[in-house]
This record gives C-alpha cells, sequence and structure tokens, in this order.
C-alpha cells in the first residue's frame, strides 16, 4: 500500500513538474493579488525588535519592513498578542514581555510603527492572535496583576499543564477574546485578524462545565461540546470584524482529523458557512514526499472542504524544515536536506488551486537572519526569489 501511495505521489510530481515547465508563465501570473505573507512572532520580536532604545527598536522594525519589501512579500502576519499580553496600547492586555522588560512595562506602540512603515510600503499587516494562551510555562507567578488572567488564578478559568490557557467554556473568557479583538480593529487599521491553532490544550480543561451543561441541555458527545465551545468564540469574533470589513481567519493545524481530535477547531461547518471565516490558512508544514502527510494530498484535501466560495484559502509553508531533517515523514525525512526548491514548488502547485489566494512563510528568521542560513536554505530563498518577481 505504500509502495502504491510513493508511485501516485511521483506521478503527479512529475505531472506537475511537465506542466510548470511548459506553461510556467500561466502558472506565476494566475493571481495578480496574491497575498504573500510572512509570519513574525513573538520570537522575532525578542529577537530582532526589543531594545531598551525605542529609537534602535524603531530602526530595527524598518530593517524588518525593508527585507520584506526587497523580497517582494506583501504581507506581514505579526504576532500581537501571544500570551494574553499585547504589543500596542491596550486597556484590556498589559505590554508585552517580547517588547518590555517585563510584563506590563510600558514600551512604545510597535503594532502601530508595524503598520505606518508597512502600509508606506504597500505591505499588508495581518494582526495576529493567540486566543486561549496566557504563558508557555506552568509558572504562573510570572502572570503580573495586570494580566486579565491574574484573578483566575486558583479557578478552572484556567488550566495549568504544559503551559497555561484560558478554559474555552467560560462565557467570560469568550468576552474577553472578543472584547480584546473589537480593541483592535476600533483602533488600529490591521488589513486582518488571524487567530492561530492553540485552542484545546487537552480534553478535561472543561469537564465540569460540560457536565453542568449535560445536566441543562440533555446529552453531548464531550468533543461536539468542545466544538460548540469554540464555535460559539469563532462565530462572535467573526460578526465583530465583519462590522468593520476586516478579514479574519484561523490558522489551523494542517492535519484536518487533528483538528477534531485534539483542537476542536471545526473547520468543516467554517469552511461552508459565511458566519465564521473569511479565510483559512492551514499548516501545511509537509514536503511532497511524506509519507504521512503528502503536501499535495493535503493541499487538495483542504480545497475540497471550501465549499463556500467567498472564503479564501491561504497556504501556511514550513521554511523553517528548509535544510532539516523531518521525523514524522518517515521515509521521506531527508526531503527538504535533498531539495532546495520545495517552497518554490509548494507555491507554483498551490497557484492552481481554486480556492487559493496567497501563502505565508514560518516564519522571518529562517528567511532573514544570517545566523540560521544554511546552504539549502540560501539556494531555497534564490529560487523563492524567482517566482516573486
Amino acid at each position: 500500500m505504500k509502495k502504491m501511495k510513493s508511485i501516485g505521489i511521483i506521478i503527479i510530481l512529475l505531472l506537475f513538474i511537465a506542466y510548470s515547465r511548459s506553461g510556467s508563465k500561466e502558472v506565476m501570473a494566475q493571481k495578480k493579488d496574491e497575498k504573500r505573507g510572512v509570519f513574525f512572532s513573538y520570537i522575532e520580536l525578542e529577537n530582532y525588535i526589543k531594545n531598551d532604545d525605542i529609537a534602535i527598536m524603531k530602526k530595527n522594525i524598518d530593517k524588518a519592513i525593508d527585507n520584506i519589501s526587497k523580497m517582494n512579500l506583501n504581507m506581514i502576519v505579526l504576532q500581537v498578542r501571544s500570551a494574553s499580553d499585547a504589543i500596542y496600547e491596550s486597556t484590556i492586555f498589559p505590554w508585552s514581555v517580547s517588547i518590555s522588560s517585563e510584563e506590563g512595562e510600558k514600551s512604545f506602540d510597535v503594532l502601530d510603527y508595524f503598520l505606518r512603515k508597512a502600509h508606506k510600503k504597500e505591505i499588508m499587516v495581518y494582526a495576529w492572535i493567540n486566543p486561549y494562551r496566557v504563558r508557555t510555562t506552568d509558572d504562573v507567578n510570572s502572570i503580573s496583576i495586570k494580566n486579565p488572567a491574574y484573578k483566575y488564578i486558583g479557578t478552572d478559568t484556567l488550566f495549568v499543564g504544559g503551559g497555561i490557557y484560558y478554559n474555552p467554556s467560560k462565557a467570560a473568557v469568550r468576552d474577553l477574546i472578543v472584547d480584546g479583538v473589537k480593541e483592535l480593529v476600533d483602533n488600529y487599521e490591521v488589513d486582518g485578524i488571524l487567530f492561530d491553532d492553540y485552542f484545546y490544550p487537552n480534553n478535561e480543561i472543561d469537564m465540569n462545565d460540560y457536565l453542568e451543561y449535560v445536566k441543562k441541555n440533555g446529552e453531548i458527545d464531550k468533543k461536539d461540546y468542545n466544538l460548540l465551545m469554540v464555535n460559539k468564540m469563532i462565530k462572535r469574533v467573526h460578526s465583530v470584524c465583519r462590522e468593520k470589513k476586516i478579514p479574519f481567519g484561523v490558522s489551523p493545524e494542517g492535519n484536518i482529523e487533528n483538528n477534531y481530535t485534539k483542537n476542536f477547531a471545526d473547520v468543516r461547518l467554517w469552511l461552508k458557512s459565511s458566519q465564521y471565516v473569511d479565510f483559512i490558512m492551514p499548516q501545511l508544514y509537509y514536503g511532497f514526499f511524506n509519507e504521512t502527510k503528502a503536501f499535495f494530498q493535503v493541499l487538495e484535501e483542504w480545497n475540497k472542504l471550501i465549499l463556500n466560495d467567498n472564503i479564501e484559502l491561504l497556504v501556511a509553508l514550513a521554511f523553517y524544515k528548509v535544510g532539516q531533517f523531518d521525523y514524522y515523514a518517515k521515509s521521506g525525512s531527508n526531503e527538504w536536506i535533498n531539495n532546495e526548491d520545495i517552497i518554490m514548488r509548494e507555491i507554483m502547485l498551490s497557484r492552481n488551486i481554486k480556492s487559493y489566494d496567497g501563502f505565508c512563510l514560518f516564519r522571518y528568521g529562517f528567511l532573514f537572519d544570517e545566523k540560521l542560513f544554511s546552504k539549502t536554505s540560501l539556494q531555497e530563498i534564490k529560487n523563492l526569489k524567482k517566482i516573486l518577481g
């Protein structure tokens, strides 16, 4: 069976290569307004932007935007809230340690500066939010009194284990997330709002709420209850964004089934409705010869899920894997080491998908930080530039 699957993938790739060579101009010019994005995470903020001197921070942002512009990318997916905090002026969330020496200590408005500088170069800025995450560690003592999570320490509104997360079943949590997005879209000219794939950290976080819900409303499967709780939040956020005519989307895990068994993101419902998302950005972090999930196969699966023609597909691609061993790919584990044009080919292939609207590369440091370069990634960048004009 595995052998047949590998043969099938090889045939698909050979057909694609033949097509792209014979009609590459058609492929490259297929979408004139293609979104060409790069993720700029809290890691990049800490590594390349954060400084005690605001003037230096501004110069660092200028440099980052110049790098992105010179690559002919036109979208920054900027992580504005990674841990119940903010890199912008907020009355709800404290200043982030990604840009300040400690949580809550006033910094300058990094989001506002990114927006003004990027828009001058005709680069869009999508505000990227982790809706439920409070910390990446279990250290509740790191939560400052200015953080809205502080008052929930020791209650079942916060889950502690492999990180700290808000409980998705709580109405107060949904209100907090929705209010946070409303504050953003009311006060900043962001070009879009993106939630990532961090939803439920496990299936036990809201057990008490689930049992109470069953008492009042009758039997419902726990998985369906989890999906319902996330859907309530997503639907409200979408409504807030729609009022401002700002597109809202989610970047879920590429493995569709994992969204139902692990994260409880109801992507099938979202992509056939007009009430949840305007775009979807699945994390298609696979090579062509990934034995578990091959890129072409997963790309087609996502495209088929989009039953609402108004929903756009942006593909998130794994530039961080370039030149690296990919353990989960099994027999295809060396693909990213042995090839220097995977990202280029994935973009070219995606351009022929019906719902395709663009791509986003994970993440900035691997494209622009010389300390992270390898011979393979440098060649991949050269190949990428060939199709970006």
